[in-house]
């Protein structure tokens, strides 16, 4: 009943107000794959167009008086134990038709404020680090415009979450800083991305 999740979550705007915030850090995305999740009481289903239906009209009922979402995770975060080195292994039909299915849907139903991206890696890549993932699937096919952030402590390289096009590290490091100045410096990063990525920050 996606008219009564609308009407249940645009409440959620005037409590977030009242508590001086601007974005509420949900709804979450991933599917129900595995029983011990940590998380499975904040995702929806282990159906994508079930848990995407829903939480799109989350975030349309969220977003409906000037407060922000942050879908999460982007992506496969799917289990506890090991979650932020998880290496999840797979290929791109099954990537594709069951775990980005949900995140599809909001994206192009809801267009959130922001995406969290995840701890694990995907196919030995860090999620935060994927160009393919978060430039090409997420912006450039879904055409997804708002901010991308990193989990709490996520990743790591942080010159790679700016090259993938991981607008926003949080909470922030002051090491991450440091390598990011260096890889501008010896023409690792391009100052050209940082821009692209303040620019989506500013936008958001």
């Amino acid at each position: 009943n996606t008219v009564l999740v609308r009407n249940v979550c645009e409440p959620i705007c005037t409590h977030t107000l009242k508590y001086g915030c601007d974005v509420v850090l949900g709804p979450d995305m991933n599917l129900h794959r595995n029983p011990l999740c940590g998380r499975n009481f904040e995702y929806y289903s282990e159906d994508p167009l079930l848990a995407g239906t829903i939480c799109a009209a989350m975030v349309n009922g969220i977003e409906s008086n000037d407060v922000g979402t942050s879908l999460k995770h982007f992506a496969l975060n799917n289990q506890e134990t090991n979650r932020t080195r998880n290496n999840v292994i797979g290929n791109p039909r099954t990537f594709r038709e069951i775990y980005l299915k949900p995140f599809e849907i909001v994206i192009t139903e809801a267009q959130p404020w922001t995406v969290m991206t995840s701890y694990n890696l995907i196919n030995g890549t860090m999620s935060s680090e994927r160009c393919d993932l978060i430039t090409e699937i997420l912006r450039h096919e879904w055409g997804f415009k708002g901010m991308v952030m990193t989990d709490w402590f996520g990743g790591i390289s942080a010159a790679a979450q700016m090259e993938a096009g991981n607008d926003l590290l949080m909470p922030g490091k002051a090491d991450q800083g440091k390598e990011i100045r260096k890889a501008v410096l010896n023409g690792r990063l391009w100052m050209v991305m940082l821009d692209r990525n303040v620019r989506h920050i500013l936008e958001c």
